[in-house]
């Protein structure tokens, strides 16, 4: 399905943002320049704006238009639905260490439908609270086929786009279905000293699984939250019992 054209501005102002054309700080384009240049309605500018505001990846400044955010926005692993946004549910963090190709725990390289010894390149983040104390762990594992097209990805830098957007571009697949499982246990030593606790540690642990209107996985997520900062509301209406 062709994109319309407030999504066509949106997502090339994610690729030039991602490239590099405008940095965290920087502002873009005015919406009488985009205007001028796509040929369209301020209010069609506007909405590729509004977009680009719930991604996360831009922000309002006064008087002189939108910048390009200083502090990107993640979310923990899990409750990806297609109603929610990264600047509704979404949440400071810092990328940790280097991405690299390696050989999944198996739960993960059962749920990418890896081989046997075969790696993907893992990403890991630590999502903050507010007052900059960590919420979760959470290690990004990404097919090698998706790794390939996105070399991005093993930059250790934040993607301000945020991933999916970036990888969805880049091969062309979006996220159609999401599948999510926690299960609780202790947390490891290493798990502990990153989420700065002492251990015994009780935690949750999301496992995400985001694959594409085929069925094939993009992004398996783990993320490790401490038991008393985990929490999950769901809303749904309920039928009369027969």
């Amino acid at each position: 399905m062709p994109m319309l054209k407030y999504e066509q501005i949106a997502d090339s102002l994610r690729r030039r943002i991602t490239e590099g054309e405008f940095s965290p700080g920087d502002l873009l384009p005015s919406g009488r320049d985009l205007c001028e240049q796509w040929n369209v309605s301020r209010a069609t500018v506007n909405k590729a704006f509004d977009v680009l505001r719930a991604d996360g990846a831009i922000i309002a400044h006064q008087g002189l238009g939108f910048r390009v955010t200083e502090v990107p926005l993640a979310r923990s692993a899990g409750s990806r639905g297609a109603t929610t946004t990264r600047s509704a549910t979404g949440r400071p963090f810092r990328r940790l260490g280097q991405p690299a190709r390696e050989t999944p725990p198996a739960r993960i390289a059962d749920a990418l439908g890896l081989r046997a010894g075969e790696s993907a390149l893992r990403r890991d983040r630590l999502v903050l609270l507010t007052d900059g104390a960590p919420l979760s762990l959470v290690s990004a594992w990404f097919p090698p086929d998706v790794a390939d097209h996105c070399p991005k990805l093993a930059q250790a830098k934040p993607i301000v786009e945020g991933t999916t957007h970036y990888v969805t571009r880049q091969t062309g697949r979006s996220p159609a279905q999401g599948t999510d499982m926690t299960t609780v246990r202790l947390a490891t030593a290493i798990e502990a000293e990153v989420l700065e606790r002492s251990i015994p540690l009780a935690v949750a642990v999301d496992l995400h699984v985001a694959r594409d209107a085929a069925g094939v996985p993009l992004v398996c997520e783990e993320g490790v939250t401490p038991s008393d900062l985990w929490e999950r509301t769901a809303n749904y209406p309920m039928g009369t019992a027969s």
